[in-house]
């Protein structure tokens, strides 16, 4: 395990490779560009997630180089977390100040179900739609399905389909989505801030980023609100899906089915007569 750790740091093509796409995105810097009454920013890190993106279809990035950086992530958002963490203490009153808030937003994350849930079941999807709908499907929601479906299950590949695609795409949406809201809405930035917080770091980094360059004046409770509701959506998140989300998903889908069953029947009976 050791002389595994060890080679991660001896791996001198994969931390050029970073240092470079870094100090090519932070050239590049923050660029903003009008929709409408929104604004969309981009920020050096969805440069760099694209550029890693198309690095890995490239000979410059081997298989080595691939697996290696998936072990240094975990230490470069636990970083960010910590970061995050230090700037919550100077914030504290304004955190307690919108606690309830805070908590309920959890709630919010119920929304992959009533909206995605409906519309996986329309296109035809089967069970797969459970383990993808239930949740934003982070590491804690696959182990959840891993443990009670299994990972080669309809459930298993729907999840797994959904972590994959928000691995690649969830920071680069994330961005997007926020910093056009904040300027196209009149919700407060900090309720966006909040609603950052959905359990990934480097989403919820994305987010926040965006919405610092759009308000670079409330750069600090922007910071420590995201980052609080970034660690109780990580706190319960994983609870709440096992007592609310998963169970409410499974009852809706068996409804959801029959109800696609019924309008199937009706449809062929039409045809028939």
């Amino acid at each position: 395990m050791a002389e595994k750790q060890y080679s991660l740091w001896k791996d001198w093509r994969l931390h050029l490779i970073v240092l470079v796409v870094v100090m090519a995105t932070e050239m590049i810097g923050s660029k903003s560009v009008s929709i409408g009454v929104g604004v969309v920013t981009f920020l050096p890190m969805l440069y760099a997630i694209v550029i890693g993106l198309g690095l890995y279809f490239t000979p410059v990035v081997k298989e080595k180089q691939s697996k290696n950086a998936e072990s240094l992530i975990f230490l470069a958002v636990s970083l960010l977390m910590a970061k995050f963490g230090v700037t919550i203490g100077p914030s504290i009153e304004t955190i307690i100040e919108v606690g309830p808030a805070l908590i309920l937003q959890e709630i919010g994350n119920l929304g992959t179900i009533l909206i995605a849930l409906p519309v996986a079941v329309a296109l035809g999807l089967k069970r797969e739609s459970i383990g993808m709908t239930h949740s934003i499907a982070r590491e804690p929601n696959v182990a959840l399905i891993m443990d009670k479906f299994g990972l080669n299950s309809p459930e298993g590949r729907g999840v797994m389909s959904i972590y994959i695609f928000g691995t690649v795409f969830g920071a680069i949406f994330m961005g997007l989505i926020a910093g056009i809201l904040a300027s196209a809405t009149p919700l407060h930035p900090l309720s966006f801030a909040m609603a950052s917080g959905v359990g990934s770091g480097s989403m919820m980094a994305a987010a926040s980023g965006s919405l610092i360059a759009g308000f670079p004046e409330l750069e600090a409770d922007i910071l420590a609100l995201a980052g609080a509701s970034n660690l109780i959506s990580t706190g319960i998140g994983l609870y709440i899906s096992i007592f609310l989300a998963l169970p409410l998903t499974e009852k809706l889908y068996s409804i959801l089915i029959k109800v696609r069953a019924r309008k199937s029947s009706n449809v062929q009976a039409d045809v028939e007569g």
